[in-house]
């Protein structure tokens, strides 16, 4: 059985913009949490920075992922987040050693 892929994606609003980006970021959760292979998909805030949100994912495999990322409403999520971030979106994939 293939190994489970985990994603951090950590997003940073630009001042005054961390309410759209939650908007945008809580528009993808339920679509997301629908596809098949999604075991985990969660949009968190930072305790000590309001300006900084994370999505915790966890997915079957690397085509599941993949997959997601082809979505329209992946790409249309990526493509609304560009001007609320105050740098590139922190996407990092893991799995078990």
């Amino acid at each position: 059985m293939p190994a489970s892929i985990h994603v951090i994606a950590r997003y940073v609003a630009q001042p005054g913009k961390q309410d759209a980006l939650k908007a945008v970021l809580s528009a993808a959760v339920s679509p997301t949490r629908r596809e098949l292979g999604c075991y985990q998909y969660d949009l968190l805030v930072s305790t000590t920075d309001p300006h900084e949100y994370c999505v915790v994912e966890r997915w079957g495999d690397e085509p599941a992922l993949d997959e997601h990322l082809a979505t329209p409403h992946a790409r249309q999520m990526l493509d609304d987040v560009e001007p609320l971030v105050a740098s590139p979106p922190d996407i990092r994939r893991y799995r078990h050693p």
